[in-house]
């Protein structure tokens, strides 16, 4: 499968709408929050054309008796697929293009937390936001590339920000408290 980025899509934000009103239908009467997240929610960047989603409910348990409506939405149903604390969905059209993905927390997850600072750190920094996007250019362009190989690239910007966007975002918190 080969590894795509495409300039920022305004149609994103109208499919993730979309996608919640379903996912939202769908779970009823389990209650999910639902956050867009990921490269496609960043503006003016490039991204993968698949959109990002982070849930979050309070009881991962009730989530998973949901399975089949996630299904008859469909999403492949993954578990915790490798995250202890997640539970990762995915969807793919008939003609196998990766469409969504879906993690869901329990209400209070720090990882609702990294990643909703990482979203926001780089919507606040253009700049960084740009670095991240040229890299993923520069990644998606070199046909050697694999999706390992794009991934394990990505890490050290990804940590690396990711720590300054938790510092950031603690540092925002503590000033709204003030």
């Amino acid at each position: 499968m080969p590894i795509t980025v495409s300039s920022h899509d305004p149609n994103w934000k109208v499919a993730f709408d979309t996608e919640v009103r379903h996912i939202k239908a769908a779970l009823a009467p389990t209650v999910i929050d639902l956050e867009h997240i990921g490269s496609t929610s960043i503006e003016a960047i490039y991204a993968k054309p698949i959109i990002d989603l982070l849930g979050s409910v309070r009881d991962l348990h009730a989530l998973d008796t949901h399975a089949s409506q996630m299904e008859g939405l469909g999403y492949e149903v993954m578990g915790a697929f490798g995250i202890a604390g997640r539970r990762y969905f995915r969807k793919t059209t008939a003609q196998g293009i990766r469409t969504y993905h879906l993690h869901v927390f329990a209400q209070g997850s720090e990882q609702i937390t990294r990643h909703l600072a990482f979203r926001d750190y780089l919507r606040a920094r253009p700049r960084v936001a740009k670095a991240y996007s040229d890299l993923k250019r520069r990644l998606a362009d070199d046909p050697a590339t694999t999706w390992d190989s794009y991934m394990e690239a990505k890490d050290p910007f990804i940590k690396t920000t990711e720590a300054e966007a938790l510092q950031w975002y603690a540092d925002k918190a503590a000033q709204v408290r003030k």
